[in-house]
């Protein structure tokens, strides 16, 4: 399975890439998150909880960051078990672009999934991928619009939407990096 999407965010490179970098932040963003705690060098242990139809459980995952090249990018190897709901394992990549409106989020993701949250279907397993992705990035705004306020008489810039590549469970990223997340998703500064 595969995803992509970028996002358009109103903060500079530096302060997109300390927030995807704390713990804290990312726990408030990724919908679902009961912990984020690090575990070493580049690595952090997550606990998730996740409902696609019928099928729910608390996900426990790792996640080690590689390729580190901050403030511009990194790539986020994952996997979560939730026990007899299923598994998820993969990896993405996450680059930080500057321009005149802030930066823009990008991400590429590959994932697996198996047990019983993939037997629930593709397209069910899609709609709440993408409402966990745009939920994460409303939320992750939200965050950094309250930490970095514009300034008085600047717009705000708009925001785009993450779009999936066709047939890709974007929870898969949020449960990893987002879990970004969207990553999850989700660094250290």
């Amino acid at each position: 399975m595969d995803m992509q999407g970028s996002r358009q965010l109103a903060v500079t490179q530096q302060q997109a890439w300390q927030a995807l970098n704390d713990p804290e932040v990312l726990k408030a963003c990724i919908p679902g998150c009961d912990s984020i705690e690090a575990t070493g060098e580049n690595a952090y242990a997550l606990v998730n909880a996740i409902k696609v139809g019928p099928v729910s459980a608390k996900f426990k995952g790792n996640i080690q960051l590689a390729d580190v090249n901050a403030p511009e990018s990194y790539t986020l190897n994952f996997e979560g078990n939730g026990g007899a709901a299923g598994f998820g394992k993969g990896s993405a990549k996450v680059v930080l672009t500057p321009n005149d409106a802030g930066c823009e989020l990008g991400y590429t993701v590959h994932a697996t999934v198996g047990g019983k949250i993939a037997q629930v279907g593709q397209r069910l397993i899609d709609g709440v991928a993408k409402s966990t992705a745009e939920n994460f990035f409303k939320r992750f705004d939200e965050e950094m619009q309250q930490r970095h306020p514009a300034p008085a008489g600047a717009e705000a810039a708009p925001a785009a939407v993450a779009q999936p590549a066709r047939g890709v469970p974007a929870w898969v990223w949020i449960a990893g990096a987002i879990v970004l997340l969207l990553g999850y998703w989700l660094l250290r500064s």
